[in-house]
């Protein structure tokens, strides 16, 4: 048999797995006609031959299961496909459609079962792995959704829904590139994939590309004028950009289409001020008396609520449900200070003054991007000095980059896995590269670029090995202002399990004070701190020290830094829109009596102000 006559075998095979019998069986009887005694194409021919009758004895049966799926009739589904099952053992389909119905039943496991089996019967069965891949995810398991999708593609890349869903996943894991590769195959194969579009948009938040993302959501709520997320996602799209009337507005349509979409009054609360008998709030104590609604519904709801008798000015009201929100929030996160301890000692072992004077000073090349790390505790200032710095003709302000903490947790498990404090240059030079590279990837022509990711100050010692000469801005205010400004603040982000509690809040408090003063000691000279209090006091004179120390050349626009169109994605974004003011940080007092547990506990020997 010649090697022409293998390939015609291999690829008549590979379409009858794919279901494709027509063109198989013509490959097949092509091949008998040169090679009658063919066994591989006789045997293919007597599949086919056995496919074409099952098809016609349970064609009928087989529409009438189906219907009964996609009407969401479970039971009467099943009782068809079970008994099918037994008499066409080997046919991928019928598992298929099982494990569909098993999924129905929220019988996760047994589907699993199923999809595989129909794999196993069919290896290039798209449909069953797409299928394993929606479950997989369901149950949690994201990476064997991935490769699900993944494999279903590699099958068939003209696959919309495995597209988005496989866009979807980078998405959440922060892959935003490889995200929207795949999202943009999704609506270029199914352009009226609403969720699609949706699923894009936020994708392309995350390179902060707002102003595309806003017509991919447009786009998404043109196609679906029911689809509150898409309205949601426009209204924070909008926020970003400092459009607040328009994230009103759609925060609104959001709510108008879906009352209880707890999500959106919690967002639509962050951007208006609340009057007396405002229906929101009356709504919103509604929803909240359902027993039935989802925790984090509760949690979005217990802040909102917050905020809206935070402006009427009802204390008794506002502490109710902020006491309440933080509760459950922090139960949900399963929080427990220890994890915070632990991490203190752990950079201190990583860096002392031993350790530092056995790494010398790290040789690196030359780069053109001049990151500037902006930290300090949550609600500190950060985004107002990054805003400031960030106006200056030279800088890009990146905001809340989680990229350097990303190459450095690798390097972290390792050592603590071997028990071995002991870092070398090669791990700096690797953590540079990597961080350098993820800055280059940022849309934007500027050389310096800031990166405002406030809980860098853990990282002091990592920055300032793989950077030595990096600019580190450190924001230091009141104590009791910053904690009262972060207890009252819904985070999306799960790792900030120590703001939902106000001892676990001083606990933290006094930790980042502490290893403040340790870095300052470590590395005298190498931090500029720069106090949120005299900023707002004495503008002019503190901006141009800031711009000073970042080398750059006074810009007076660093002065109107409220009329920046820069994205702000941050809880300040509405702040940051607006001239300095003072007294924020006195804010506070206006509810001491209330936060007694929390003055008393910040001791003012530990405030770094």
């Amino acid at each position: 048999m010649s090697i022409k006559t293998e390939r015609f075998l291999i690829r008549a095979k590979k379409l009858f797995n794919k279901g494709e019998i027509i063109q198989a069986e013509a490959l097949f009887k092509d091949i008998l006609e040169a090679f009658p005694d063919n066994k591989d194409a006789n045997e293919g021919l007597q599949k086919i031959k056995i496919k074409q009758q099952q098809g016609t004895f349970f064609r009928d049966e087989l529409e009438s299961a189906v219907a009964f799926v996609n009407t969401g009739n479970i039971k009467e589904a099943l009782e068809l496909i079970e008994p099918m099952i037994e008499k066409f053992p080997s046919e991928a389909l019928l598992f298929n459609i099982r494990g569909v119905c098993n999924k129905a039943l929220q019988k996760f496991s047994i589907a699993v079962d199923d999809f595989n089996e129909a794999i196993t019967l069919n290896a290039e069965y798209a449909e069953a792995h797409y299928n394993l891949g929606v479950i997989l995810r369901e149950m949690g398991e994201s990476a064997g959704a991935a490769n699900a999708y993944k494999k279903a593609l590699s099958i068939n890349n003209n696959y919309p829904n495995a597209h988005n869903n496989l866009g979807q996943l980078l998405l959440v894991n922060g892959d935003f590139y490889s995200s929207i590769d795949h999202l943009e195959w999704a609506v270029a194969l199914k352009p009226d994939f609403a969720e699609a579009h949706n699923n894009l948009g936020s994708a392309l938040i995350g390179i902060d590309k707002t102003q595309d993302a806003i017509i991919s959501y447009k786009k998404a709520a043109s196609l679906k004028p029911d689809f509150a997320t898409a309205f949601n996602n426009l209204g924070i799209a909008y926020q970003r950009l400092g459009m607040f009337d328009l994230a009103i507005e759609n925060f609104k349509i959001a709510i108008d289409v879906l009352p209880g979409f707890a999500s959106a009054h919690h967002n639509l609360s962050g951007v208006k001020t609340y009057s007396k008998k405002d229906s929101q709030v009356i709504y919103m104590e509604s929803l909240l008396a359902n027993n039935e609604l989802s925790g984090q519904d509760k949690i979005y709801l217990s802040f909102a609520l917050a905020k809206a008798n935070e402006d009427l000015g009802n204390h008794k009201e506002l502490f109710k449900h902020l006491h309440n929100g933080n509760e459950l929030r922090k139960k949900q996160l399963n929080y427990s200070i220890a994890k915070s301890e632990g991490h203190n000692e752990m950079m201190k072992l990583f860096f002392n003054a031993k350790s530092i004077k056995k790494n010398k000073k790290l040789e690196t090349d030359s780069s053109s991007i001049r990151p500037i790390f902006i930290v300090g505790m949550l609600r500190s200032g950060t985004s107002l000095v990054e805003q400031i710095i960030s106006s200056h003709g030279e800088v890009y302000g990146a905001g809340e980059l989680k990229n350097f903490n990303n190459s450095i947790i690798p390097i972290i498990k390792k050592h603590l896995a071997e028990e071995n404090f002991s870092l070398i240059e090669d791990e700096f030079k690797l953590i540079r590269e990597e961080y350098l590279s993820s800055l280059s990837m940022i849309n934007t022509n500027a050389n310096v670029i800031t990166d405002k990711f406030p809980l860098n100050f853990r990282s002091i010692g990592f920055i300032l090995s793989a950077f030595p000469d990096a600019k580190i801005i450190h924001l230091k205010r009141d104590a009791r202002a910053t904690c009262w400004s972060i207890y009252k603040h819904y985070f999306s982000d799960a790792g900030n399990g120590w703001a939902y509690n106000l001892d676990d809040l001083a606990k933290f408090y006094k930790l980042y004070v502490d290893l403040m003063n340790y870095w300052h000691e470590l590395y005298p000279g190498k931090i500029y701190d720069i106090s949120y209090e005299k900023l707002t006091s004495n503008q002019e004179k503190e901006s141009r020290q800031l711009i000073e120390y970042c080398d750059l050349e006074w810009d007076p626009f660093c002065l109107n830094f409220h009329e920046n169109k820069r994205d702000v994605n941050t809880a300040s974004s509405l702040q940051v829109r607006k001239k300095i003011y003072q007294g924020s940080s006195d804010a506070w007092r206006e509810y001491s009596d209330f936060l007694k547990p929390l003055t008393k506990a910040l001791d003012p020997n530990t405030t770094i102000i």
